[in-house]
């Protein structure tokens, strides 16, 4: 029979799928005469694949619903993929996944290159269906094809957008001055100071502060590449921490949520009161995830190695952090004075006569 969780306000549903294995699946609805019919339903289907080798027929919602609250699955952009579906769902709703072809890839590729949108956002899209595509062939032995696999588009350079030490301080200012987002501030400060992304900084929990050895610490399901890690802070990302203590002090003592409102709840989203400060310091084209890039802008500039903000900022890539090389030119300046010289490495002078004897 259909059972709830705790974490979930619908009705789960568990049964032996043809293979042997047991199957807990959200049913989608909070309604329980639903839910026991479209348990039902699935056992039908088990039994039908089991003794009469039927294959059911698999829906774009019924992957959807099965991948993003699948028990499984340890998601990171919740968020993110939510978008993504909705953009999905006019084209695809109800339609069988067995009946996918290149060709219905490639049409909404084009659909949403009409609209507009860059190939970045379509990447992911086709990306999230891609993945979900291959987590229900992998986990629920849905025989299904997927083709999505080779699909992404080629995209172009980042954008790299970064502000002044001046501006910057300039924007802190504003947000102080705001009294509906009194945790924008704080953001700024740990985001310019620390490099870390809007999402880690928004889901920070107080259990991974470590005030002592000046560290935030990010497991698995906290940060983009999926790995255990820390980032350190400096005087100015501790004293936002601080700042955020003391407001947790006064307010919601209880609260799990670095970034929480007085009611202890996690603050969901900073962007209405982010864009709102900038427009009012006079701040165009900055967006939240700018923050990391000026992080980066910074230690370029002030002669940190691009291998160290590679590690600082946790790129899986290091072609990823050389987009700010460019940012440090007195590091190029000074390995050409190298070739000013004329001496060879072994003290011998190098002359024209030298060179045509050489030759």
């Amino acid at each position: 029979m259909p059972y709830k969780r705790k974490d979930s306000p619908i009705w789960w549903a568990s049964y032996v799928d043809s293979g042997g294995r047991r199957i807990r699946r959200p049913t989608g609805t909070e309604d329980r005469k639903e839910a026991v019919a479209i348990e039902a339903k699935w056992k039908l289907e088990v039994h039908r694949q089991k003794h009469w080798e039927e294959q059911p027929a698999r829906t774009f919602g019924e992957l959807m619903l099965a991948y993003l609250d699948g028990p499984s699955q340890e998601k990171r952009s919740r968020a993110r993929d939510e978008y993504s579906v909705k953009r999905l769902f006019p084209i695809f709703q109800g339609r069988e996944l067995g009946s996918l072809t290149a060709a219905d890839v490639r049409g909404y590729i084009v659909k949403r290159q009409g609209d507009g949108v860059a190939a970045a956002t379509i990447n992911k899209e086709i990306g999230l269906f891609r993945a979900a595509l291959n987590w229900a062939r992998r986990e629920l032995e849905w025989n299904v094809p997927n083709p999505f696999i080779g699909r992404k588009l080629k995209e172009p350079e980042g954008r790299i957008r970064w502000i002044t030490r001046d501006e910057a301080a300039c924007l802190i200012e504003t947000a102080r001055n705001e009294p509906k987002a009194v945790h924008l501030a704080d953001f700024l400060r740990l985001g310019l100071h620390t490099g870390m992304r809007k999402g880690e900084m928004l889901g920070l929990e107080w259990s991974r502060v470590d005030l002592g050895a000046n560290l935030v610490y990010l497991g698995a399901t906290n940060q983009k590449n999926g790995k255990l890690g820390s980032v350190p802070f400096n005087s100015e990302a501790r004293e936002a921490i601080l700042s955020r203590a003391r407001f947790r002090a006064s307010y919601c003592p209880g609260s799990p949520w670095v970034f929480s409102h007085d009611d202890g709840a996690r603050i969901g989203s900073i962007r209405t009161a982010f864009a709102g400060a900038c427009k009012r310091a006079g701040i165009h084209d900055f967006h939240p995830h700018d923050l990391r890039h000026t992080c980066a802008a910074w230690l370029v500039q002030g002669g940190v190695s691009i291998r160290e903000v590679a590690e600082l900022l946790r790129h899986s890539d290091i072609r990823v952090t050389m987009r700010y090389a460019h940012l440090s030119p007195e590091n190029v300046r000074a390995a050409v004075k190298v070739l000013e010289g004329n001496r060879s490495r072994f003290s011998h002078a190098v002359t024209l006569i030298d060179l045509d004897s050489a030759g």
